[in-house]
């Protein structure tokens, strides 16, 4: 018989599921005119219908203003849910629901050796960092060898980094879940004394799956698909093995980020469609 406190979990869970869908895949639906949907389409067979209608591109000037727009899909793409959502929302809803109810269990069995738990989380600080090290570079080189699609791939790396920083910092302070070294690893969420230092959603799990859907949307090869996804399950790993965070939160922030990244990513491929990239000099 379930107890009250994973009954509690139980209900965060399939809230968070809701919270977290994206509109990667349930976004605004499109009010473009069939010609432009039709040229759409033709310039890239990856442009999906559900995408966001052709815009401006983002640039460094507009990124701000981009970013606060951002948040009106984000924050509402819960009442955009279609019927063949519940495809890939009753798996990852299920597996949320799992891991919160096993989290405590989990974590009294990770090891609690002090020099393991810090080598685990400067092993996620260093994969995190060289995550966000490869769109720094790409930006880097777009400005220098007037690749346009380079620095694009930088500019909505930043957007789509901002987004999952924003979504993740109001769930904290919204869930005040404790962290595993915290009361015998119980994993209680709305604790009095936690704030923005919450366990639920990881962070470093979120930023690096946004980044990952970013950087293998622009740059589809399987080798760097590979990479990036490696290092962003890297992370989530080693945020568990360092006692950092529950199993739960960084899956749940695996998988919001994940959908942050792939929202910002088609909704650069839905302009690309109609603009492609022009090789440039400089800003």
């Amino acid at each position: 018989m379930l107890s009250t406190r994973n009954i509690l979990r139980c209900l965060i869970a399939c809230h968070c599921i809701f919270v977290s869908v994206c509109p990667a895949s349930i976004a605004f639906a499109p009010d473009t005119p069939p010609a432009l949907q039709i040229s759409a389409a033709t310039a890239s067979e990856d442009a999906l219908p559900n995408a966001p209608e052709p815009q401006i591109p983002v640039t460094e000037k507009s990124l701000p203003l981009a970013i606060l727009k951002d948040q009106i899909p984000i924050w509402t793409s819960p009442v955009r849910i279609r019927t063949n959502d519940l495809i890939w929302l009753l798996p990852l809803g299920t597996a949320t629901g799992v891991a919160l109810v096993t989290d405590t269990d989990v974590m009294r069995d990770v090891s609690h050796d002090p020099t393991f738990n810090k080598d685990s989380v400067n092993a996620s600080n260093i994969l995190l960092g060289s995550q966000i090290a490869i769109p720094i570079g790409l930006y880097g080189i777009g400005l220098l060898k007037g690749d346009a699609h380079a620095r694009e791939t930088g500019v909505h790396s930043a957007e789509a980094l901002v987004d999952s920083v924003v979504v993740e910092e109001i769930a904290k302070i919204t869930f005040r879940r404790e962290r595993p070294l915290h009361n015998d690893a119980a994993g209680d969420f709305f604790a009095p004394n936690v704030d923005a230092n919450g366990s639920f959603p990881s962070s470093h799990s979120m930023l690096a799956w946004t980044l990952a859907a970013v950087i293998a949307g622009e740059y589809p090869s399987k080798r760097v698909q590979l990479g990036v996804y490696f290092i962003a399950s890297g992370v989530s790993l080693t945020r568990v093995l360092g006692q950092e965070h529950f199993p739960s939160d960084v899956l749940v922030g695996a998988a919001t980020g994940w959908l942050i990244g792939h929202y910002i990513f088609e909704k650069s491929q839905v302009h690309r469609a109609t603009h492609p990239p022009r090789e440039v000099s400089g800003r």
